[in-house]
């Protein structure tokens, strides 16, 4: 097969015949007859010439052997041929002057011969006869091509089958670990609404013993106007604290629904926001302006922890000895606005509110990665926080079928720009 790719029909010179002949002229003259076919003819003038040939090459046609040979005649060079096991498959045409006897002709065909020519040889009957073996053996070789490529496409197949087995256990097995992982972040967000629960349940009596208490403070009129101040700023944060601790436990009980979407002022929330961090802005000297805030639809309890996180977020990145400056604004973005962020609900008026700040401000490739949970810029022992603030900003942005990002360039502060809907549709 050294010569046959298994996809292409032998051509003639493809096919090798070995001639054995003591005689140059028998060879030349059966070299002759067979030219016009263009075979390639390897030619031996004895027996263990012919064998020296086979050793070196196997892959011929067919082999034209002389009987009447000296020292090794056709018959013992044929059995000794046939003892190689890559040899025993090609036919011996013996040639013979003589016209033997039956017992001989029979020796012939058990040494492995396959058919007679006499001498002097039949030209046509030599052409003939050579040619349905080298028909033969082409017809062998095309056999054994297709063999061997139906056992290259078996294993193949049984190589894809195996893939396939391995990556549908591969499958099976993600999709049973996908399955547990489901089953145990169910079981934990059932343990997360249930702590707060109760963590807000619990709350509420410490602070009803903060309200009570300094409610009967001021009644007895015992303090002076700044304690007293004091008290009522006491008072009026706890029942804020108290407002939220009720959206909280409400909250808790169950998945964002449309009930729990309410019309909301935006100036009420800054403005409570602003009570909440009352301290740390008197401590850094901060100032905050905001005006003309529109109502939105929306949760009121992640709506003000949405703005709590944002301007805690300016005031606390501010730069050391410089009053932070904080400025909220809003404007009505419109459907072909091209700057504006991308919409979740198409047809929906939309609000974009900013948050500008002069704070140190952060590197602009960082812009989308920290709205990461954990994600911190600066070192914990500058600046506290668990690093979670600006991922829940983000996830309440979501919840609300809104969109977040920020601009900012180091050491000239940063802009936050939120786009909430003004109104929210719910499926019927």
């Amino acid at each position: 097969m050294d010569n046959f790719n298994g996809r292409n029909q032998l051509t003639n010179s493809d096919v090798k015949i070995l001639v054995v002949d003591d005689r140059e002229d028998n060879l030349f003259s059966i070299e002759t007859i067979l030219e016009p076919s263009r075979y390639t003819i390897v030619k031996a003038r004895s027996g263990r010439a012919a064998l020296k040939a086979l050793l070196h090459q196997h892959d011929f046609s067919l082999i034209l052997m002389d009987v009447q040979m000296p020292d090794m005649n056709g018959f013992e060079t044929a059995s000794l041929i046939y003892q190689r096991e890559k040899l025993r498959n090609i036919p011996i045409i013996f040639i013979t002057a003589n016209d033997y006897g039956e017992e001989l002709i029979f020796e012939g065909y058990r040494m492995g011969g396959v058919d007679y020519i006499y001498k002097p040889v039949n030209p046509d009957l030599l052409r003939a006869k050579v040619s349905v073996f080298v028909e033969l053996y082409r017809k062998t070789q095309e056999l054994m091509a297709q063999e061997k490529r139906l056992t290259e496409s078996n294993i193949s197949l049984q190589r894809e089958i195996q893939e396939r087995k391995a990556s549908e256990e591969k499958v099976r097995l993600l999709n049973e670990q996908l399955l547990d992982n489901n089953n145990y972040l169910k079981a934990l967000n059932e343990d997360l609404d249930r702590f707060a629960y109760v963590a807000s349940h619990d709350l509420q009596e410490p602070l009803r013993k903060i309200m009570l208490f300094s409610d009967r403070i001021l009644q007895k009129n015992i303090v002076d106007n700044d304690v007293s101040l004091y008290l009522q700023k006491i008072v009026s944060s706890s029942k804020r604290m108290e407002n939220l601790i009720d959206d909280l436990l409400r909250f808790s009980r169950h998945n964002t629904h449309p009930t729990d979407f309410t019309l909301i002022d935006l100036n009420k929330v800054v403005s409570d926001v602003l009570q909440d961090v009352e301290v740390d802005i008197e401590k850094k000297k901060a100032m905050v302006k905001f005006n003309s805030l529109p109502e939105i639809w929306g949760i009121p309890i992640l709506i003000h922890q949405l703005f709590l996180n944002l301007v805690n977020n300016a005031i606390k990145f501010s730069k050391q000895n410089v009053p932070p400056e904080i400025n909220i604004n809003s404007e009505l973005v419109v459907e072909n606005d091209s700057s504006s962020i991308s919409r979740k609900q198409q047809g929906l008026r939309y609000q974009r509110i900013t948050i500008r700040d002069n704070g140190i401000g952060f590197d602009a490739s960082y812009s989308e990665e920290i709205f990461r949970v954990f994600k911190r810029l600066n070192s914990y022992h500058e600046y506290n926080g668990s690093g979670i603030g600006l991922s829940i900003c983000k996830k309440i942005v979501e919840t609300h079928n809104g969109s977040i990002s920020a601009e900012s360039v180091p050491g000239q502060g940063s802009t936050f720009m939120i786009e909430l809907p003004e109104e929210q549709l719910f499926p019927r």
